[in-house]
Order: structure tokens, then sequence, then C-alpha cells
């Protein structure tokens, strides 16, 4: 083999070897989501056997609901999972989203201290608990980032008739930061916090914080997941995205949701079956 034929099998063989790796570095990609599943350990449990299924990496960008929205309207996201239907809906019918799937669903738990200035542990009437926690100017901590959570909780001051915009004085504090931080500040201020249970059951921090209200049907917490548009940003990676949801709804991604716990308990219920979600 002459010098030039040698120089010309070498460089051949590198480009070959840089495509192929260039080609394994793209087999990722990028998901917008919520602190909660971040927060909770959910992502840790179920995206390694996503990736060893597919060898697609998943990148996390874990954000309030409304902050996830907004990065996958900018195109820097492949995937939104998400738990706030009005607002996925809304993303849909702006042209951002292809298809919202239900994934999965738990609940949100009102936290208090033990001490319960309140007067509200064990109630299962969220409104009247509020309207307690505002008589009573007991502490408490939103996490007003405009999340999932944060427009559940909005939403839930509105039912119980409390403006919080207006009404609001020193016992209500508004953070601008995610699930883990607001029980972390909670937990440190003896303060109330809506939490989903998720993030609650794998929080350790808890101090004096227990559960003070639960089990009322408006604090179900419902997830949905979808790609986001590649007409509005060719640069999402569809193929690779749409196979995430497709397992995330199959029924091996289920099972794979309903068997994390921690110490026994389920964490999130998987129901993509269930179209009305």
């Amino acid at each position: 083999m002459n010098m030039l034929t040698r120089r010309l099998l070498i460089a051949a063989t590198a480009t070959f070897a840089l495509a192929g790796h260039a080609s394994a570095q793209d087999k990722s990609i990028v998901v917008a989501s919520t602190t909660s599943t971040q927060d909770s350990g959910l992502f840790g449990h179920i995206l390694p056997m996503f990736k060893a299924k597919t060898g697609i990496d998943v990148k996390v960008v874990a954000q309030g609901t409304g902050q996830a929205l907004d990065t996958a309207r900018r195109g820097d996201a492949d995937v939104v999972f998400v738990h706030a239907k009005p607002a996925e809906e809304k993303f849909l019918s702006e042209g951002f989203g292809v298809k919202r799937y239900p994934v999965m669903y738990n609940d949100f738990v009102l936290i208090g201290p033990k001490a319960d200035p309140a007067g509200i542990k064990g109630s299962t009437d969220i409104v009247a608990a509020l309207g307690a926690i505002k008589a009573k100017g007991a502490d408490f901590i939103s996490r007003g980032d405009k999340s999932g959570t944060h427009q559940a909780e909005i939403n839930l001051w509105k039912v119980a008739g409390v403006d919080v915009a207006k009404d609001k004085g020193p016992w209500y504090k508004e953070i601008g930061q995610g699930m883990g931080a607001a029980l972390n500040t909670a937990s440190a201020s003896n303060a109330y916090v809506l939490a989903d249970r998720g993030t609650w059951l794998s929080f350790k921090n808890r101090g004096d914080l227990v559960i003070a209200v639960e089990g009322d049907k408006r604090l179900f917490n419902q997830y949905g997941v979808m790609l986001v548009n590649p007409e509005k940003h060719p640069s999402v990676k569809k193929d690779l995205g749409q196979q995430l949801i497709d397992w995330l709804v199959s029924a091996e991604g289920q099972k794979a949701i309903a068997d994390y716990k921690i110490n026994g308990e389920q964490l999130f219920y998987p129901n993509a079956n269930d179209s009305g979600a």
C-alpha cells in the first residue's frame, strides 16, 4: 500500500468513526417536564429502563409546567411532560404540540405543621381548609412559579372565595421556586404548602410537617405528555420523541410507573387508557 492510499484509508476511517460518534450523540432528546416528576425520583426510576430498551438518552429540563410549556414553545425541547390540562390544551390549540396523551395521575395534599395553627388537620375539605388558613393568617408558602401545582393552588383559592392577588398578607409567601424548595421553605418556617403527593413522599427534610388535608376529589392531579410540533420547530427529533411517548403509554412503560414506590407506597398511578384523563 503506497503512502497516498494509506492516508486516504485513514482519513476515510476517521470520517466514518466521527459520523458514527455523531450519530450516537444525536440519539438523545430533551424533555421539558415538571419539578414533581424529577423531585419525586420518578424519572430516575423509569428513564434508565427506556434507555436500556431503545438506546435513547433523555435529558430532562425540570421546571414548573408554565415554564416547561414556554421552553417547548421556543423549540428548546422535543417532548413536554406536565400536569395542567387547560394549559396543555391551550398549547395544542396554538399549534405547538402534536397530540396530548394522558399518562398517569396522583393527587395533591395540603401539608402543614403538626401544631396546626389553622385547625384543619384531618379535614377532607380543601376549600374549607384554605378559608381557615386565610381567616387565621396562618403562614402559607406558594410556589408562585406558574407551575401546574401553582395553577392548581390559585384555582383552589378562587373556589374558596379568596383572591390571593388582592387578599394576600404577610401570611402568604410566594417563592418563585420548585416543589422541593417550597417544601424546604415550609419545613423551615412551619408553614402550610400545597404539594403533589409524589414529591412529598420522597421529601426527606420534613421537620414538623405532616399531611393536613387529603382525599378531596378537587385535589386530583393528572399528567399528560406531548410531542412538540416539528412543523413549528424542524429541529424537534420527532421519531425519538415519539418513541418515548409510545413507551410511556405502553404496557411496559405503564408498569414501570406503577412499580415506582417509596417505602412500599405507590407515587403515581398509570391511566394512559383513560381517554378522558
